[in-house]
Order: C-alpha cells, then sequence, then structure tokens
C-alpha cells in the first residue's frame, strides 16, 4: 500500500515534470531581468544643466538610455532599479513614473528607485530647473511631450526587464576612480598642476562600488556600478550621457551581451577634471570601466539572504520664507534667473494661498542580503553625505545615491550651507525654491536614514 508521505512526493514529482519547474531554482536562488531602451529625443529641444545655452540640440554624440534591473530574492520580494540618462527628473514626473509601476505590476514605492545620471547634454524634463530656461510655446510643448513619452516608456521598460526574470547570482565589489575633484577647493585652471603635485584639497569619495548579475552558465548579464561626480566633461549642442554614457558604452563593448547601469553618487560639489572635450569624456568612461573590470578580475563576494525597500518622505525645512513683497520686487531684478523664479513663486503664491515651508524630500534605502546597504537620497547632494554615512554605518558595504527619484535642488552639508555659495544657496534660484535649506537640513536627512534602517521588518 502506497503511504500518504509517498503519494505526496510522486505528485509533486508529477508536477515539476508537467510544469517543467526545476525545485533547485525555489530554493535560495535570487533572480533577476533587466532591460534597456532609448530615450533620445526624435526631434531638437532644449537641453538641461546649463544656463549659457541659447538654442537646442543640434546633434548626437550617443544615444541616451533608460535602463531597468528588477532583483527578486529568493521569497519573491522585489526592487527595480531604474537608471536614466537625465539631468534630473522632478517631483511630479517621478509619482507618475511609480503609480503606472504600482497600477500595472503591484510595486510599491519603496521598490522602486529612479536614478539620473545628471548628464548636462540630455534633455529638459519636467519642471526640472525651471527657473533656468526661457522656452517659448514650441518648445514648451516639446519638453512636456517628450515628458509624457519617457513615463510611458519607463513603464513598458519595466514590464520588459520582468519578463526577463531568470535565477541569477549576484556578486558585490569595490573599485576606484580618481578623476573626480571638489570643485569647492580647487580652481579648475589649477587642477592639472595640483593633481601632479599631490595638492588637490577637498573632500572626495573615489569608491567605484559595482554590482554584477551572472545567469547559471555563469554569463554576464547586467553591471551595476556608481561614482560621486558630476557628468558636466561636455557643455555643446549634442545628445550624449557625458562621461557616465561613455563608460557604460565601454563596459558594455567590453561585456557583450551585458548592460551597464549607472547611479550617481553624492557628486554635487565634485567635478571631472580637466574637461571640456570629448576625448576626455570618453578617457573618464575609460577610466571607470577600467575601475569596474579590475573588480570583475578579482574576488567579489556573492549576496544571499533577503532583500529589504524602505522609503519615505520627510518635510525638510527651508530657511525664513520671503515675503511676499519681496518676490515682487524679484520680479523686476536685473537677474532674470531671479526674476522668472520670483514669476514662479507668484503662480504658486496665488494657486496655494502662500509658500509652503518645507519640502517633501525622498529618502529610500535597500539591503541586499547582509552584504550591501544601498541609500539612496534625491537631490544634488554634496560629498559629506556619503563620507559620513559610510563612517556611522560602519559598513564598507555601504553606497550611497544622489540625483535619484527627484532631483528638486543642491542638498548641502551643514559645512557647505555655513560656507555658502553656489551648492549651498544660490543654485536654489534655479530650482525655483523660494530660499535656502534650513541648517538642520543635513540632520533630518542622516536621521530619517537611521530611522528606515532602524525600523522593525
Amino acid at each position: 500500500m502506497m503511504t500518504f508521505r509517498r503519494c505526496a512526493v510522486l505528485m509533486i514529482a508529477g508536477l515539476v515534470a508537467w510544469t517543467g519547474f526545476d525545485l533547485d531554482d525555489a530554493e535560495g536562488a535570487w533572480r533577476a531581468g533587466a532591460a534597456a531602451v532609448k530615450i533620445t529625443p526624435k526631434e531638437p529641444m532644449w537641453m538641461s544643466g546649463y544656463a549659457s545655452r541659447n538654442h537646442p540640440a543640434e546633434g548626437m554624440l550617443h544615444d541616451l538610455w533608460a535602463k531597468a534591473l528588477v532583483l527578486e530574492d529568493p521569497q519573491g520580494r522585489q526592487a527595480v532599479l531604474v537608471t536614466l540618462d537625465l539631468v534630473g527628473i522632478d517631483r511630479a514626473t517621478s509619482q507618475n513614473i511609480c503609480k503606472r509601476l504600482q497600477t500595472m505590476f503591484g510595486l510599491e514605492r519603496s521598490q522602486v528607485a529612479l536614478a539620473t545620471s545628471h548628464t548636462h547634454s540630455g534633455p529638459v524634463v519636467g519642471t526640472n530647473l525651471l527657473s533656468m530656461y526661457f522656452l517659448d510655446e514650441a518648445n514648451s510643448q516639446r519638453v512636456k511631450d517628450y515628458t509624457a513619452e519617457l513615463e510611458t516608456r519607463v513603464a513598458r521598460l519595466v514590464g520588459d526587464a520582468l519578463s526577463r526574470m531568470k535565477p541569477i547570482t549576484l556578486r558585490h565589489g569595490q573599485g576606484t576612480a580618481s578623476f573626480a575633484v571638489n570643485r569647492r577647493n580647487n580652481r579648475e585652471p589649477d587642477v592639472p598642476q595640483l593633481r601632479e603635485r599631490g595638492e588637490l584639497n577637498g573632500p572626495v569619495d573615489h569608491e567605484l562600488p559595482v554590482l554584477t548579475i551572472s545567469d547559471e552558465d555563469e554569463k554576464l548579464i547586467a553591471v551595476v556600478f556608481g561614482y560621486a561626480c558630476h557628468a558636466t566633461v561636455l557643455d555643446g549642442y549634442q545628445w550624449s550621457g557625458d562621461w557616465p554614457g561613455f563608460a557604460q558604452l565601454e563596459i558594455e563593448r567590453r561585456h557583450p551581451g551585458a548592460l551597464a547601469l549607472f547611479w550617481a553618487g553624492c557628486g554635487a560639489d565634485q567635478n571631472p577634471l580637466p574637461r571640456r572635450t570629448v576625448e576626455l569624456g570618453t578617457e573618464y568612461g575609460r577610466q571607470t570601466a577600467d575601475g569596474v573590470d579590475a573588480v570583475l578580475a578579482g574576488p567579489m563576494r556573492e549576496i544571499g539572504g533577503e532583500l529589504s525597500t524602505r522609503y519615505r518622505e520627510i518635510d525638510l525645512a527651508l530657511d525664513d520664507l520671503p515675503t511676499r513683497e519681496q518676490v515682487q520686487t524679484d520680479t523686476q531684478s536685473d537677474n532674470r534667473y531671479v526674476a522668472s523664479r520670483a514669476g514662479l513663486l507668484l503662480e504658486q503664491w496665488d494657486r496655494d494661498g502662500g509658500l509652503p515651508e518645507t519640502y517633501p524630500y525622498p529618502v529610500q534605502v535597500w539591503r541586499l542580503g547582509d552584504e550591501v546597504t544601498f541609500v539612496i537620497l534625491g537631490g544634488e547632494v554634496v560629498v559629506d553625505y556619503s563620507i559620513r554615512l559610510k563612517h556611522e554605518l560602519d559598513n564598507t558595504h555601504t553606497w550611497v545615491a544622489g540625483y535619484a527619484n527627484d532631483v528638486m535642488a543642491y542638498i548641502p552639508s551643514l559645512r557647505v550651507l555655513n560656507e555658502g555659495g553656489y551648492e549651498g544657496a544660490t543654485a536654489m534660484i534655479y530650482y525655483g525654491l523660494p530660499t535656502s535649506w534650513s541648517d538642520r537640513v543635513e540632520e533630518q536627512i542622516i536621521g530619517a536614514v537611521h530611522e528606515l534602517l532602524e525600523a522593525p521588518k
């Protein structure tokens, strides 16, 4: 007589044979899927990042891309990293994309990270840096049309990545690249001589975190890497991903069939120096690819365990707000960017009955098993945040991204805020915010990161 246990085993075996499902895949295996889509504008439109530009793009050095990587742990928990060759996205665009992903695929907000490379050779998107541009009706409509199409393409892209899910091995390592220079502490013309003499000043983060995704045959599916440096080598009128774009192209050339995805670190006060030529952009891309390959050639740590994703928006405090009379006076300013911001602020005042005292700032934390803590911050974050978080979390496998989910302004540390200058104060004009951040900015953000990490599962 057949026992109940033996009957159950035979039933399971029959089900496996019928479905083609491999039991080994279900036990302890991570899964992943990756996909890419071109997001190069189809027609000439205004480029983002530099106020000095005065006409639309004229050509292309290489295509711009959106790329998606879906990770899934053995318990079925998922996280989606979308990387975009754009200077940034605004809050509305981010929210629209995430709402689509929730409706289409059931993805919660914490599971989605939208990381921009901050290339200054991509298009204007949504209302990002709105005070910087003076667009006529036709060019404004192109921005709106492009933004709407971008939202659709990203949603489809994530669906494409989800359709490609397969068992994988996840590994991480850390390399270095040294071309980022603290632009607040070193005059650009002096950098070659200072570097040669070993006399560059100011804090930097030259770490180059690398994540690899390989299939069951150890074929490389995707390489994810990050670095803290502005993507401002180029300032012309041709579309390109700047040095991160060249880096991704070089990595993919060296590893056929693999997708390279870049996230920008806390590089708001870091520049690639020297700069201003295509040759330098290509060279920094090659240096980055060399750093990635050095990691791939050495011992990398495999990631197991569970995936966790957390997200919160905090009320990031602004400094004292201007009065309506002060804003009205600014509309007559000789500085057209100050006047432009003032006009936008008056529109906001009339619509909402005043100006907000805080901004809904996004803070996100992913944990990849017991190996990697990935902190994902909005805005143009200065390098002090990366240095401090890595120290406080006492973890050599802590990664800190900026320029993600919503690029609403520069995010200075208290040190930079007190020093002032572009990153600490005047950049707020171009982003359309009414004043600088309060002196609580750093503690609010760092505190939120710790709270997310310490919250119970």
